[in-house]
């Protein structure tokens, strides 16, 4: 199911910080949302090592979202924990066009 997140992209370019994970919530699932430029990704809010909110961690140069906690790094493309060390993150498919940002959750 797609979900739209903002109305117009501009809206998506604006309320999203580069480089600053936020935190959405749709129904019982907690997302991470971040912008790099002009790409967006969403991830499973809770690192699978210890389950702190990535929203609170921090992005990398390398486009990899930090724990807070214990440094888990995970690809925001992939959800790959860097090092293998911890399960991979969810990841979910977003789409940008005219109408705004979409997210696509499970029914």
């Amino acid at each position: 199911m797609w979900v739209k997140i903002f109305t117009q992209p501009e809206q998506a370019f604006a309320r999203l910080q580069e480089g600053k994970p936020q935190l959405l919530r749709i129904g019982n699932d907690s997302i991470t949302l971040v912008r790099k430029g002009k790409h967006f990704f969403a991830v499973n809010d809770a690192c699978t090592h210890n389950k702190e909110s990535l929203s609170k961690g921090i992005v990398n140069f390398k486009d990899e979202i930090v724990c807070p906690w214990h440094n888990y790094c995970f690809d925001l493309r992939t959800g790959r924990e860097v090092q293998e060390r911890s399960a991979d993150l969810r990841t979910y498919a977003l789409r940008l066009n005219e109408e705004g940002l979409w997210i696509e959750v499970p029914d």
